[in-house]
């Protein structure tokens, strides 16, 4: 077994090389460490339940310019249009579209006094109709859907009905049923009666972004949402226009595209954060070893007479080989000890001031781990070399 004392006094009269090193893996060990983890939490934001069917849900605008129109009217002929058309599951009104950044939020109290009751997370305020559940896929768990007598047409109509998500439930009356609980709007009362498992609102970077409710309004605007099997949208596209303006030429009908691509417009900075993060990643352990392989060549030149008197008095490949594994692993493990405690230094304050959840202890410990393999390939070819070096060397210019 090689001693740690010599391979250790050889290192420090060579100081220069080894230390810049050191620095370097202490620093990559920091930031891949980091690096690391906000990737895979921006990866599991992306890809976190949105309880719809976004793939199916295909969304369109349409823009009325005769000021002759009965909005609401059309919207109701407009609707029983798209029900009408071959491959359409379901198809609704909406004021907002699911994940897309924008759209209507709102706070209710719990009580009919403003001042002394409490008030729920803010949360996404969709207006819909007994066709909204099924058009975004939902999936009601308790309670029931609306009938189709109970659709208002404005906000401010009596009877005023809500679907919730059971997120939002469950934060607002823990342990109970939210089935006949009431919600406030200053002295007017939003009754809940129906739960669906999971529903996102619009913002995607909120902490409320769980809390959904369905308004039992038939919103008159001009977004709507059609659920048909993926293979059927393009055709249905055109279906769409075709028919509405038949039904009425005078507007357009644009901004066609499925829930799933309004929600990869949003996570759009994220996939570019990962990107940029992943090629810094690879960029700095890439650094890293060439660095070492560098070092280790630089040595090699350096000490090729001391190699070959080692071979001549008896070291075997193997031994030659060990040497420059085990100089890699006390600098790697040195800057990996002293790389990890910056991690986490590093997260702590990337926690403080940019609301990152907190480092887990994994990724510096895993970064370190790899950072070993790393550099164990990056050693091994040029110390191969260095073991082939012939004793013959040692006395060539004796």
């Amino acid at each position: 077994m090689l001693n740690i004392k010599p391979i250790f006094s050889s290192l420090l009269r060579s100081k220069s090389g080894p230390v810049l090193l050191l620095v370097q893996i202490i620093l990559s060990v920091a930031i891949v460490a980091n690096a690391s983890f906000i990737i895979h939490e921006r990866l599991e934001m992306m890809q976190r339940d949105s309880g719809i069917a976004e793939e199916e849900v295909l969304t369109f605008s349409v823009f009325n310019f005769d000021p002759s129109i009965d909005i609401e009217q059309q919207n109701k002929i407009d609707q029983q249009i798209l029900r009408g058309l071959p491959n359409v599951q379901a198809a609704t009104s909406t004021n907002m579209l699911p994940l897309s950044g924008s759209g209507w939020s709102s706070a209710l109290n719990l009580g009919p006094d403003p001042e002394t009751a409490k008030s729920t997370p803010q949360f996404a305020m969709y207006l819909g109709t007994e066709h909204t559940v099924k058009t975004l896929g939902l999936k009601l768990v308790e309670g029931r859907n609306f009938y189709a007598d109970e659709i208002n047409k404005s906000v401010n109509d009596p009877g005023k009905l809500a679907i919730i998500s059971k997120a939002l439930a469950e934060t607002v009356w823990p342990g109970e049923s939210a089935i006949g609980k009431l919600l406030y709007i200053d002295d007017e009362q939003l009754e809940v009666i129906g739960v669906v498992e999971k529903f996102q609102g619009a913002w995607v970077d909120s902490d409320d972004l769980e809390y959904s409710v369905i308004h039992n309004v038939d919103f008159a605007g001009y977004t709507y949402m059609v659920r048909a099997e993926v293979g059927q949208h393009k055709a249905l596209q055109d279906a769409i226009t075709k028919a509405l303006m038949k039904e009425n030429p005078n507007r357009v009908i644009d901004d066609f595209q499925s829930v799933a691509e309004v929600k990869k417009r949003s996570y759009r900075d994220h996939e570019l954060m990962i990107t940029v993060l992943s090629m810094m990643v690879v960029l700095l352990l890439l650094i890293t070893s060439l660095g070492l392989t560098g070092m280790v060549m630089f040595n090699i030149q350096r000490r090729t007479k001391q190699i070959g008197t080692r071979r001549a008095l008896g070291a075997t490949k193997g031994d030659i080989l060990s040497l420059f594994l085990v100089e890699n692993y006390l600098i790697c493990l040195s800057g990996g000890i002293l790389g990890a405690s910056l991690a986490v230094v590093l997260g702590q304050q990337l926690m403080k001031y940019y609301d990152l959840p907190q480092l887990n202890l994994l990724y510096p410990l895993m970064t370190v781990v790899g950072m070993m393999l790393v550099t164990t390939v990056a050693v091994v070819l040029p110390a191969r070399r260095a073991a082939n070096i012939s004793p013959a060397m040692a006395t060539r210019s004796v």
